[in-house]
This record gives structure tokens, C-alpha cells and sequence, in this order.
């Protein structure tokens, strides 16, 4: 609970941003690095801050965009295993011992979610905010998968098995957008919060 409401005053004061998600273990070289890094950028020039759980790869490409573009760069750090150090390009840093606080800490203050490859806790995470806007406990949000080759075969397999059994509802694909394109990113989720800022009380971060 401390963690939590540590987190809440300090999102409180920054505002609404954007959570991407994607793998500690995704290498700088990698074309899903640079794919992270350029959302970061753009949707911090877009004024929208973002939120990114602190580590390597993914994490720290998210980061690092919105760091140098001089933008708010949120790290949502807890320690692991397989993760060494937390990134370097956080202008707001929260530290966590437990997943649970952290995990939902990324939908206190998200007006959108952008996952980008990853494991387990990738999946996760993606998985835990489709179903809260399924179920209408946060607001509805644009969801953006970038890496096509990545994601594809997940959405073939839940248009194939979870919509032709009727176990998710006629609706629930869309509330996913796959895409490699930055612009097509943002355009959704400019056009997103344009559209729905007063209903959902977004109005302070729309790009002017």
C-alpha cells in the first residue's frame, strides 16, 4: 500500500501518460529497440508522458526516447534476476519490492498502452489491461502492438481459438491495434484522446 500511494502522488502531479511494455532482454541493436526508442521520442514531443518499468531493453529504449526528446521519462524499477541495473534516462524514478503495486501503478495514470516483444511479463502485463478495459475497470485506452512478425501469431490465434469458441466477445479484437508504424501509434492515440478527452477527463494532455 505504501508503494501505491507513492506512486499515485506522484502521477498525480505529472498527469496522464502512456505505459509501454516490452523485454529486459531485447539487445540495443535489435530493431524492436529502435522501434521502442521512437515512440518514446515522438510521444514525448507529442507532451504525453511515459511510463516504463526502469530496467534494460525495451524499457530503457522507451525511456531513453522520451529522455532526450526532454520529455517526462517515468521508471517503474523493481529488481530481477536477469535485470542488473535500472536504466539511466528517467526523469521520475519509483522503486517497487512487490509486482503486484507495480504492476498497477502502470494503469493509475495511462491514457494509452503500447507493448512491444516480450516474455512472461510482457504478456502479463498486455493480457491484465485488456482485461480491465474489457471489464471497465479503467477507462478505455488505445492498446498498440508494434512488431508485426511479433505479435501476429498471437492475434491469429485469439481470432482462430478465443473468438471462433465465443470465449471473448465479438468487440475484444478491437480494442488492439497491430502495428510497425510510429505514426499510425500516434495517430491512434492522438485521435483517441482528441475524440474522448472530455468524457474521460484527458483534456490537459492533449497536444495543442
Amino acid at each position: 500500500m505504501s508503494e501505491m500511494q507513492t506512486a499515485a502522488d506522484m502521477l498525480q502531479e505529472i498527469g496522464w501518460g502512456v505505459s509501454v511494455f516490452g523485454s529486459a532482454r531485447i539487445k540495443p541493436e535489435s530493431p524492436y529497440y529502435a522501434l521502442a526508442e521512437a515512440i518514446g521520442t515522438r510521444l514525448a514531443k507529442a507532451g504525453l508522458p511515459v511510463i516504463a518499468g526502469g530496467g534494460p531493453g525495451i524499457m530503457e529504449a522507451a525511456n531513453k526516447g522520451a529522455f532526450n526528446a526532454g520529455g517526462h521519462s517515468i521508471g517503474l524499477n523493481i529488481k530481477l534476476p536477469h535485470e542488473t541495473k535500472n536504466n539511466i534516462f528517467q526523469t521520475h524514478s519509483l522503486s517497487f519490492e512487490y509486482f503486484y503495486s507495480r504492476k498497477a501503478t502502470f494503469f493509475m495514470h495511462s491514457a494509452a498502452y503500447v507493448a512491444l516483444p516480450g516474455g512472461f511479463g510482457t504478456l502479463d502485463e498486455l493480457f491484465e489491461v485488456l482485461t480491465l478495459i474489457q471489464t471497465g475497470k479503467v477507462p478505455a485506452a488505445p492498446v498498440i502492438l508494434m512488431g508485426v512478425d511479433y505479435w501476429g501469431g498471437l492475434i491469429e490465434w485469439i481470432k482462430a481459438t478465443l473468438s471462433t469458441q465465443h470465449l471473448i466477445g465479438p468487440n475484444d479484437l478491437a480494442l488492439m491495434t497491430l502495428t510497425d508504424d510510429v505514426e499510425t501509434a500516434m495517430r491512434q492515440i492522438e485521435t483517441f484522446l482528441a475524440d474522448r478527452a472530455d468524457e474521460l477527463g484527458y483534456a490537459a494532455i492533449i497536444p495543442e
